[in-house]
């Protein structure tokens, strides 16, 4: 197994410790901007999300003339995470109470059961909170009076399934709220990207929600108590992942294994149950089954005895069993292993889980998140947590060796956004010039600055961009086809500094000027390019330096200058490189060739023409010009762009 991100943390315990309100750093953050009508927090899972919505509830309700609260979340087993709880026992002024009759995810009744209760609950003058699912909560207020709405507040959970996609019903009805009520709304998400890159709210929404609360990934595992580091890497399988799986499934560790999806290529060879059978003929024999929880015993080569557990299965009966005991689990040794397909995921809490393996490319940024988060919770005894994916690796017999090829690139993106959420940042600064009267901004020793030799300032617009939406950015950048082939094929790294990203952030933020587009490009691919590194130093001579791109840079050296020459994905291709044989790297890099000649853009032909063709010919001297056939593949794509502008010539002389 190959770890592309490895990320030590400082055990702080920051994140974990309460204040006099019983509140965790999170949460005081949320509560300190409750008199805000509408807030978005992102923020990981196990941060403390649901109880920072009481908090904010409470106080809505004694304090701001809200008279109800409804809370939604998408599954109802995500729903326990908001019954009573006491409150006043650790400072605050009120205990979070929801009667089990106004609790819908407890309630197993059926949705127009469900739908004439929250009718009720709106109609009824004494009643103030309820909990359901989003399901419910879009059903019951369907074509329901705007103005029963009026003065609720809304606790939307896991914001993200909302979109500003006209038939998202959820995003659909968060616009109602805004425009046509007085409602109040806490929107909250862990991962406010989605997979199928559509925006979670349209831009005049976000904005009624500006500035959200951002509580970053590395600043709730650097503040853990006993969690100090987090691996996430891949590992890769050629034909069936089940050979793969006493490589990467170390039975010692409290494991979640999600199997891949009957209908894709890497679940499709065998039916989802034997799949489960195989794994656990991987783990041992099986000696016993606990029918009262539906758990089987399995019994390890080294003779222990581990206990097994199965959501794949598709009786009802025995999954609401298992789902039961797994929701109350309460000692280590309640579960070793689980095997799961669609769930497990958002909202499932297994403090104890060491290792997730998914199987299989997931293609939602969102999904990936959600699994990672579920090993990434800090409990005594877990020091680590591990990511793997296990994916099929590309192979030049492949009948659609293409298709792998794509498959493989998603899942080396998700990874590096990953290690954007998950690694410390640096924020970057404009180095003031030497001679300049002006003394230099002061920064806290823990805002991990560095400064930058001619980098733009940033102004409002651009810097809420920086500071609040980068990783978001990165999920857009690293969605694109373009960048996910840059990033292990041979790219230039102008086309990847000068083209690609800049294209992006001015179709993600159209009303920026090419100033302001210039000056978040600059950033972002800093950003990328540091993104987990260290300084290193003082050496004998008093410099420190920082890892770009491969090589160290002297601090006092940074200028805005080395950044076109920087590919930021170089460290994610080296690592990749090292870890597939040579002609899987060929063939990889072959497929990717194949496919960037047919998409070929102005941009690119314009770079490859101006900057690339003068390089060309200094390496070839007495040449004039590539040919198409040229064995070397820049030479190949800068023979392309002479071509493509020749015809971009011969249309434009037409139309004139």
């Amino acid at each position: 197994m190959n770890n592309l991100v490895e990320v030590q943390y400082a055990q702080t315990g920051k994140s974990s410790n309460t204040d006099g309100l019983g509140m965790r750093e999170m949460q005081a953050m949320v509560y300190a901007q409750r008199n805000r009508k509408h807030l978005l927090v992102k923020a990981p899972p196990a941060s403390g999300k649901s109880r920072a919505m009481m908090f904010v509830a409470l106080d809505k309700l004694a304090n701001q003339g809200i008279k109800k609260v409804i809370v939604a979340v998408p599954q109802q087993s995500i729903g326990r995470s908001f019954k009573s709880t006491d409150l006043k026992g650790s400072g605050f002024f009120e205990d979070w109470r929801v009667a089990p009759y106004w609790n819908l995810c407890l309630n197993v009744g059926s949705e127009n059961s469900k739908k004439s209760i929250v009718h009720e609950f709106l109609d009824n003058p004494t009643a103030t909170k309820l909990v359901c699912t989003h399901a419910t909560l879009l059903n019951s207020l369907n074509g329901i009076d705007a103005r029963k709405l009026d003065n609720i507040f809304f606790g939307i959970d896991e914001f993200h399934h909302g979109s500003a996609d006209e038939d998202n019903r959820l995003g659909t009805l968060i616009r109602r709220l805004l425009n046509e009520t007085s409602a109040h709304i806490l929107a909250m998400t862990g991962s406010y990207f989605r997979g199928d890159a559509v925006p979670v709210m349209r831009p005049e929404d976000e904005a009624e929600f500006q500035p959200t609360i951002n509580y970053n990934y590395y600043q709730q595992l650097n503040g853990y108590k006993w969690l100090k580091s987090l691996g996430i890497g891949y590992s890769f399988f050629q034909g069936n992942y089940l050979t793969a799986i006493p490589d990467v499934l170390d039975t010692t560790k409290k494991t979640l294994i999600h199997i891949p999806h009957p209908n894709s290529k890497t679940g499709a060879f065998m039916n989802k149950h034997d799949q489960v059978a195989e794994i656990i003929k991987h783990i041992g024999e099986i000696v016993d089954i606990d029918y009262n929880h539906y758990l089987y015993k399995v019994k390890t080569s080294d003779g222990r005895i581990l206990t097994v557990g199965n959501l794949v299965e598709d009786k009802k009966e025995q999954r609401d069993v298992l789902q039961s005991y797994l929701q109350h689990m309460n000692r280590r040794d309640s579960l070793d292993i689980l095997i799961a397909l669609g769930t497990a995921k958002e909202g499932f809490d297994w403090e104890w889980c060491e290792h997730c393996i998914t199987i299989g490319i997931r293609a939602s940024l969102t999904e990936v998140v959600q699994i990672i988060g579920r090993c990434t919770r800090d409990c005594e005894g877990k020091t680590h947590a591990q990511f793997t994916n296990l994916i099929p690796c590309p192979d030049a017999s492949q009948d659609d060796v293409a298709m792998a090829v794509n498959d493989f690139l998603k899942a080396i993106s998700a990874s590096l956004l990953m290690e954007q959420v998950m690694a410390p940042k640096w924020n970057f600064k404009t180095k003031p010039d030497e001679e300049a009267q002006e003394k230099p901004e002061k920064y806290d020793e823990d805002e991990h600055v560095i400064e930058v030799k001619g980098l733009p300032t940033l102004n409002d617009k651009t810097k809420a961009i920086v500071e609040n939406d980068l990783d978001t950015l990165v999920a857009t950048t690293l969605s694109d086809k373009n960048i996910r082939e840059a990033i292990i094929g041979e790219g230039m790294a102008e086309m990847i500094t000068e083209v690609y990203i800049p294209k992006i952030i001015r179709d993600t933020y159209p009303d920026l000027t090419e100033e302001e587009v210039n000056a978040v490009t600059q950033h972002t691919i800093l950003t990328i390019a540091t993104q987990g590194e260290q300084v290193v130093g003082p050496d004998d001579s008093g410099n420190k330096f920082i890892k770009i791109a491969n090589r160290f840079v002297n601090l006092n050296d940074l200028d805005i200058n080395l950044i076109a020459g920087i590919n930021p994905f170089q460290r994610a291709y080296e690592v990749v490189s090292k870890s597939l044989t040579p002609e899987t790297l060929r063939t990889i890099q072959y497929v990717i060739e194949d496919k960037r000649s047919e998409h070929l853009t102005d941009e690119e032909a314009i770079l490859l023409f101006t900057k690339y063709l003068p390089k060309w010919r200094e390496e070839n001297p007495g040449k004039e010009k590539p040919e198409i056939t040229d064995g070397d593949p820049n030479a190949r794509r800068i023979a392309m762009a002479i071509k493509h502008l020749k015809k971009l010539k011969r249309s434009k002389l037409a139309q004139q």
